[in-house]
């Protein structure tokens, strides 16, 4: 099987601290999902869902449409004020994927999107197991830029975007669900030059950087794009994403 990186808790927490704040421009420039890929999640049945790790709502709206009691839990409290404001009906809990503060049995569906690589993974998956109730269904999703294309892989590395899973990486659900199926969605994202700048500042590495290492991130962007690959200031990028999403029932 292959495997995604594996960070220690104490890196884990510090990387992740970074998305305490700066949720506006987060919600702003960051990618949203496929509605596709929501209506493959969600179990035909389902009532009840909790989007962990919900940050500013940009998977939660697609849940919210869909007919079904939502609730969204994230540690970020300037995140969930984002939340608040788009979906104003939705409950919030200061929770994660490993504490989500939720009751036992309660739900029908638990979602993480761009959540799973910061998790404790066999500590979130008995939370998971607490939380659902049998039969409920887990599904984790995460966008990545499609780095096999030349371009898009060299603004990655510019970027220092992160991310952490291989297209062959397959998560491990452990032994209380039963077989993980696969969706795979290409899409792309429209994004003018400046929201491309803003898109690295809202990486992690950036937002724990040093002034020094910000400007050169800045400067390095810049120059790719309106130099190297000579879009105008203020020219429309069509940025080329992956979704990929997985699903596993509670046996």
């Amino acid at each position: 099987m292959s495997r995604g990186p594996r960070l220690d808790e104490e890196r884990r927490r510090l990387m992740a601290s970074a998305y305490l704040s700066g949720a506006g421009r987060y919600d702003r420039v960051r990618p949203g999902y496929p509605a596709a890929v929501a209506d493959w999640l969600i179990p035909e049945h389902a009532r009840r869902v909790a989007d962990i790790g919900a940050g500013t709502g940009l998977f939660t709206s697609l849940l919210t449409g869909r007919g079904l009691e939502v609730t969204a839990v994230d540690p970020s409290e300037d995140m969930l004020t984002v939340l608040t404001a788009r979906l104003p009906q939705i409950p919030v809990l200061l929770g994660t994927a490993e504490h989500s503060l939720l009751p036992a049995a309660s739900m029908d569906l638990l979602t993480l999107a761009q959540a799973w690589h910061w998790c404790d993974h066999p500590a979130a998956l008995r939370e998971a197991g607490r939380v659902l109730r049998p039969g409920g269904r887990l599904a984790l999703v995460w966008n990545q830029l499609d780095v096999s294309l030349p371009w898009v892989h060299r603004l990655s590395r510019i970027m220092h975007a992160g991310d952490v899973f291989s297209p062959a990486y397959r998560p491990d659900f452990g032994g209380a669900f039963g077989p993980a199926e696969e969706l795979l969605v290409h899409w792309t994202q429209d994004l003018a030059v400046a929201d491309v700048v803003d898109l690295a500042r809202s990486r992690s590495y950036y937002q724990r950087a040093s002034a020094l290492l910000r400007e050169r991130v800045d400067s390095n962007l810049l120059w790719y794009l309106t130099e190297y690959l000579a879009f105008s200031s203020d020219a429309v990028i069509r940025v080329p994403y992956y979704t990929h999403a997985w699903r596993a029932s509670l046996r």
